[in-house]
């Protein structure tokens, strides 16, 4: 029963994003939509001493698809791992998981957000050792209709259940997955346990990085990658 996930890409997501990711079968990026401008596909929060701190990668003024979105300022990258390393590099792991972050931080020439968004997620899922095939929408033939683009994504790649977010409760018409025999799964970002963070009090909500950087391999102790059975972190749509 091939599972399918169909999400905007996201900068340096959360662990919540990377849990989605190993759930399914195959994770699509939905990267030819609207460009969303104060979301999460071009920012993410790192933890620093002062609280909280957001990283932007600076965009030009002219909002299109999320895939055709290009960097105004092409020094962000360097920018953004000072920043990183700054504040944590008395990380306990930070030494350790530094190498294939920094690489791509320092060396990359990538213009566009989606794909500084897939290269960052493709190296993240390398480290939590998460193999799930990643593709875009683009690979597909895309329809109209919100949520019939949707169905027809998870009719065009096989999948016959379809793991969802909560927020899209308030918009998804379950009456056309369930015509297509399509069952809906809604993510529960609840339970997560506390790690050794820096710089009190502990924040769920700030990017990967932070998990990665201070517990090491152990980070998917702290996530529902692999110690939590998928029944317990996914709820099923009531009939």
């Amino acid at each position: 029963m091939k599972k399918i996930a169909i999400l905007q890409s996201n900068y340096i997501p959360w662990k919540g994003y990377f849990d989605m990711i190993n759930m399914v079968d195959e994770f699509i990026l939905y990267d030819d939509v609207q460009y969303t401008r104060s979301d999460w596909r071009n920012r993410n929060k790192i933890k620093t001493q002062s609280g909280p701190k957001w990283l932007t990668i600076p965009i030009g003024k002219h909002y299109n698809k999320i895939n055709e979105t290009v960097v105004s300022n092409p020094d962000w990258a360097k920018s953004h791992w000072s920043t990183i390393k700054q504040n944590y590099s008395k990380a306990k792991f930070f030494n350790e998981q530094k190498a294939p972050f920094e690489e791509y931080y320092l060396n990359t020439n990538d213009t566009h957000i989606s794909i500084i968004n897939y290269k960052l997620i493709k190296i993240v899922c390398e480290v939590l050792g998460i193999k799930t095939k990643i593709s875009w929408s683009s690979d597909y033939k895309l329809i109209d209709g919100k949520v019939e683009r949707l169905v027809d994504l998870l009719k065009q790649s096989g999948g016959v259940e379809y793991i969802s977010g909560p927020a899209a409760k308030v918009y998804l018409d379950e009456s056309l997955f369930e015509e297509a025999n399509i069952k809906i799964t809604w993510m529960d970002y609840s339970g997560y346990p506390e790690y050794e963070q820096q710089f009190p009090p502990f924040e769920h909500g700030v990017t990967v990085l932070d998990l990665i950087f201070n517990t090491g391999n152990d980070a998917p102790k702290y996530m529902k990658l692999n110690h939590i059975p998928q029944d317990q972190y996914t709820t099923p749509i009531q009939k």
